[in-house]
């Protein structure tokens, strides 16, 4: 049973990390809980069932950050993105799957293969002996959820996304954004200039309240209770308690003063805070929101400043369990309290059915790797799996982490002719440096001294 992993979870990522480690010679147990115990959204037996769109999103991958992903996870033998491209249903540039199809044909590859068995079954704990990979996404059971929140401190486990939009630093006017903290706190000139601060006038703010109002809403889903969001409303319900709450709340003008205009005080402002190592994502403090993605990016490029706004993440608010993985999890996604025990999928603050795969692919090659006396780094920052593994196991600001989907705000910036007019030849420099790179880190592990 030494030489055994044990895969909790078999989704998108458990089913790929089951797929990598068997093919590395590694004997695997995948536990699923379903159908012994479903959950909401669930319809199937299915491992791999696709519980919201069919959309594996872009798959262009020389202009973007989806996109690569999906070439990286082709070259390193993925089942995720071999069953997606055996079903795929025409979608323009996207790959979109027929959903049934895709899960049951990653059900009999899985079940078909020498090396993998399928325990159904629940697993309530966190086992002391073992390599074990726990992939159970955004719907963790609840008896597991207890356990992963003992073991790591309630703290240290959300159960919630309360998803604040984040921006690209290089899409925001600085002729009118600043950079300052509240009252110049904080004891180096990098803490007093922390946030990023964009300034309203009475009609503006006037203008952004009905905008928000009148915005479309999506609904709070099954299980999201009202007590919760008491502690991180969004921002339109806010708003609904009275027109001035946002003004006197995260959108509160006091202690900052804008050097475009010193002798105007704002009537209200929106300030931004740093979400990356890198300096190249903010997020937009206290928008936190239940708009539907289209009515936010129209209400928040009414923001002075943010009219051109680019967006890595727009804003939500909805049932997610997931770690904060930058205090927990080191770079082999082990958790350091625990080395046994590895966390992969969405579980780990990463958002997307691919970002997902992806995690539990490396997480399958490192654990087999363990298993038989070898390494597995993780794959350096300037590839799409790189950038996320770095990003969720410390690159992103702990006291702010919240889910990510891959994007080239994650990856170390790149000399090329720049602007919103040089994006694509930016974004293709990104992916020409990914690839490269990523081939040589599958070709270390090839060879004999890879270890």
């Amino acid at each position: 049973m030494d030489k055994v992993l044990n895969i909790v979870g078999g989704g998108m990522a458990g089913a790929e990390a089951a797929w990598q480690a068997a093919n590395l010679g590694v004997d695997v147990v995948i536990h699923e809980m379903r159908p012994d115990v479903g959950t909401f959204a669930h319809q199937t037996q299915h491992l791999a069932e696709m519980v919201c769109s069919n959309s594996f999103r872009s798959d262009d991958d020389e202009n973007n950050a989806v996109g690569l992903l999906h070439w990286e996870m082709r070259a390193a033998g993925g089942l995720i993105m071999e069953m997606a491209d055996a079903h795929a249903l025409p979608a323009g540039g996207a790959l979109a799957v027929d959903r049934d199809a895709f899960a049951a044909d990653v059900t009999a590859r899985l079940l078909a293969h020498p090396r993998i068995r399928v325990q159904r079954g629940e697993v309530t704990a966190l086992p002391d002996q073992g390599q074990w990979i726990f992939a159970t996404g955004p719907l963790t059971s609840g008896a597991l959820g207890q356990a992963i929140a003992a073991e790591t401190g309630a703290e240290a486990l959300a159960f919630f996304d309360a998803i604040a939009p984040i921006v690209y630093f290089d899409s925001i006017d600085m002729s009118k954004a600043w950079f300052q903290s509240r009252y110049d706190k904080g004891e180096t000139e990098e803490q007093r200039r922390a946030y990023l601060n964009c300034p309203m006038d009475r009609d503006q703010y006037e203008a952004f309240i009905d905008a928000l109002l009148a915005a479309e809403k999506t609904e709070f889903h099954e299980g999201e209770t009202a007590g919760y969001f008491d502690g991180c409303l969004p921002i339109e319900v806010m708003a609904e308690r009275g027109r001035e709450t946002l003004r006197h709340g995260p959108m509160k003008p006091v202690g900052l003063t804008n050097p475009h205009m010193p002798d105007v005080k704002p009537y209200a402002v929106v300030q931004l805070r740093r979400d990356n190592a890198l300096g190249t994502l903010y997020n937009i403090v206290g928008f936190q929101t239940k708009m539907k993605y289209g009515a936010q990016a129209s209400v928040f490029k009414s923001i002075p400043g943010l009219e051109e706004a680019s967006f890595a993440r727009l804003g939500g608010i909805h049932r997610n369990t997931f770690l904060n993985s930058p205090t927990l999890l080191d770079d082999q996604l082990r958790l350091r309290k625990r080395p046994n025990l590895r966390f992969a999928g969405q579980i780990t603050g990463v958002e997307g059915y691919v970002e997902s795969a992806a995690m539990g692919l490396l997480a399958g090659r490192m654990a087999a790797a363990d298993l038989l006396g070898s390494h597995v780094p993780a794959p350096p920052g300037d590839t799409a799996m790189g950038a996320l593994i770095h990003h969720i196991t410390g690159g992103a600001e702990a006291k702010t982490f919240q889910p990510m989907n891959v994007n080239f705000g994650l990856f170390p910036p790149i000399e090329a002719r720049g602007g919103r007019r040089g994006r694509r030849e930016r974004y293709k420099a990104y992916t020409d440096r990914a690839k490269a790179t990523f081939r040589n880190w599958l070709a270390a592990q090839a060879r004999p001294d890879a270890a």
